[in-house]
């Protein structure tokens, strides 16, 4: 192990020093503050650098009141010298920072703790995963001595751990109890990170307390989002791209991701990073700014079955655009400039692009190209988030104006060349005709933006409750008979597994047809699938029932169902906060009785064959008699594109 004394400064800009000359010679006195130059992104500074933390920077900030510019006092400081010395985590070098070749010698185990993550328990029964599957079982001294015995002899260096955050604070625990020593960390050491509730995209979110070990990588298989996307490779990209040690980035979520990697890329080209952002919006008359702050545009779908359908799909529409446009903070009002963002994502899109073409043939590709895919979407979000660091709301305004002329354009060529248009959402376009390649062809050459296409035999658009369609509830079967869908049951996370498995059924019969007049041919199969699940219902596992709900509080102001799972949780002396997912089993709905799913011995047949029904009714709608059966919605008539199109009321 090698260790480096490393101290770094943050910087101090004062658009009047001489105001605050007896702070600044407090400053050199005690913390070593000096005059120097340093470069943002709007250009170069006058300005101290100061040897202190964020405290003392803070300080600063109330006796000027908030007067001075402040920059790399929030930088992670291991992030921060990788940076500097040109050091890239979990790669060869700067050179294969970008590579989609991701080989590494890493041995790894899995431990899967039996019982509820969200109770405590007493660690009685374990399984270790290595070369072959060691089912430990007993009391908890034998049960995590031998799993303690079981790493020391294996020594891996990555331990995957299902709901891991949770079970670390309670395994040390326990093995203090009993004498034991937790040897998960080769050095002993462990950096804990607290638990915390915050609100993102407008839901509450919440992360567990984690215990991260020394020497070793701890993933969190249940809660990673990108472990779950995109496996352990993609945990190393992350790492690499970003500069923050696996462990950290396996607990992050892609914006996270995308603003550490912009660090990154600022520290290593000189940028300092602001600690507070102070390029305000600029005042702006009211017409201008309600043309501008629009967001991306969408074209409302009819409701209905459709044949031989093509969806037209821009590759990371947001970055492209960024890159192209070259929008950033700087550049605005300047565009002679080379933004920073540009810059920063240009090689990030073009990893993107090589993941997309080899995923199909590599499925670890398939998991890079995942998590490049949300580290770029969330990039643009960014760009409009009040307090990210490289962040301007006209850069946003002006991404989402560039993206809704490209759509329009895209359905103004479609329809030129004989297409007759579905629907359209922000980047994709779905469409019915003769050739899609040579729409794809023209669209890319008119756009300059690289477009893919996706075919399906057919495709379904669910209505709203008052018949128009919904924007974001399709499903659709594909040329190699998997059937893609949004925003129904199968998809949805809160949906039961006895309800999930019902519908994946169908839609498994459903993908055997590979044509409208075909798929009518499966609906007595299909309906036999939904008959039995309503009478198999009563007798079926009350586990299997659970649903898993992310709550936004903790008090209801009216009775809800999840409002008494709340209860249920507290009352059970479960954890609990905003932004937690919990499961829980609905025992009477009418009486708004519900109980945590590790203990419920019954559930509320009623309520869950009325989830049953709708789920059931996602799947009708797509077949003739499923509409009347259903009472599926009525709609007008409307023009046809082509062979097999079904509107609603045919």
């Amino acid at each position: 192990m090698i260790h480096h004394e490393y101290d770094p400064p943050f910087y101090l800009y004062l658009p009047d020093p001489d105001a605050h000359y007896g702070m600044l010679a407090a400053l050199e006195e005690q913390f070593r503050a000096e005059p120097c130059t340093f470069l943002t992104l709007f250009g170069e500074h006058d300005g101290y650098r100061v040897f202190a933390g964020r405290e003392v920077a803070e300080a600063i900030e109330r006796q000027t009141q908030y007067a001075a510019q402040l920059f790399n006092v929030d930088v992670r400081k291991d992030q921060r010298f990788l940076a500097e010395n040109g050091l890239i985590p979990c790669s060869s070098g700067m050179d294969a920072r970008f590579s989609p070749e991701i080989a590494h010698d890493l041995s790894q185990v899995e431990i899967r703790i039996c019982g509820d993550p969200d109770r405590e328990c007493a660690f009685t029964e374990i399984e270790f995963v290595h070369e072959r599957t060691e089912c430990l079982a007993g009391s908890g001294r034998e049960v995590l001595g031998d799993l303690f015995s079981l790493i020391d002899a294996c020594d891996p260096d990555v331990i995957l751990m299902p709901h891991a955050d949770r079970r670390m604070l309670h395994l040390r625990a326990q093995a203090r109890e009993l004498g034991l020593e937790m040897n998960i960390s080769r050095s002993g050491k462990y950096r804990t990170i607290g638990s915390r509730s915050y609100w993102s995209y407008g839901r509450m979110e919440h992360k567990d307390a984690a215990l991260i070990p020394d020497g070793r990588i701890l993933i969190d298989t249940e809660q990673s989002f990108v472990y779950r996307e995109s496996g352990l490779f993609g945990v190393l990209l992350a790492a690499r791209l970003s500069g923050i040690s696996p462990n950290l980035a396996s607990r992050l979520t892609p914006g996270t991701l995308i603003s550490g990697y912009e660090t990154y890329e600022a520290i290593r080209r000189g940028i300092a990073v602001p600690f507070r952002k102070s390029d305000a919006e600029v005042v702006r008359k009211f017409g201008l700014l309600k043309g501008a702050d629009r967001g991306g545009m969408m074209f409302q779908p009819h409701p209905g079955i459709f044949g031989n359908v093509d969806e037209i799909d821009f590759t990371s529409m947001y970055p492209t655009i960024i890159v192209q446009e070259n929008l950033s903070p700087e550049t605005i009002g300047h565009p002679e400039r080379t933004g920073f963002l540009p810059a920063a994502l240009a090689p990030l899109l073009a990893l993107r692009r090589e993941t997309k073409a080899r995923k199909r043939s590599d499925p670890d590709i398939a998991g890079l190209d995942a998590i490049l895919k949300w580290m770029l979407v969330t990039c643009f979000g960014y760009t409009g988030y009040k307090n990210a660091k490289f962040g301007r709301i006209e850069v946003h305004e002006a991404i989402t104006g560039r993206s809704r002329e490209i759509l329009l354009q895209t359905k103004e060529i479609a329809e030129e060349m004989g297409f007759f248009v579905l629907h359209g959402i922000v980047d994709c376009l779905w469409v019915q005709g003769p050739s899609a390649v040579a729409l794809q062809e023209r669209v890319g050459r008119e756009t300059g933006l690289p477009a893919e296409i996706e075919h399906f035999d057919w495709l379904v658009f669910l209505p709203q409750s008052d018949g128009s369609g919904a924007y974001n509830r399709y499903y659709g079967r594909q040329p190699d008979g998997s059937v893609k869908v949004r925003g129904i049951a199968a998809r949805r996370h809160d949906t039961p597994g006895y309800i999930r498995r019902m519908q994946g059924d169908m839609l498994a019969v459903m993908g055997r047809a590979g044509t409208i007049a075909e798929l009518d041919d499966r609906w007595e199969e299909v309906r036999s699938i939904y008959r039995a699940a309503v009478a198999r219902l009563p007798a079926a596992p009350v586990h299997e029932m659970a649903i898993s709900r992310r709550i936004s509080r903790l008090s209801y102001a009216h009775r809800c169902i999840e409002g008494a799972a709340v209860a249920a949780y507290r009352k059970s002396g479960a954890e609990v906060a905003p932004g937690m997912k919990i499961r829980y089993i609905v025992r009477d709905a009418r009486a708004y009785h519900v109980e945590p799913a590790w203990c419920a011995g019954s559930f509320d047949i009623p309520y869950y064959r009325d989830l049953l029904e709708r789920a059931w009714a996602e799947i009708a709608y797509a077949f003739r008699n499923g509409r009347a059966e259903t009472g599926g919605y009525e709609s007008r008539s409307f023009p046809r594109a082509g062979k097999d199109v079904i509107s609603p009321a045919a």
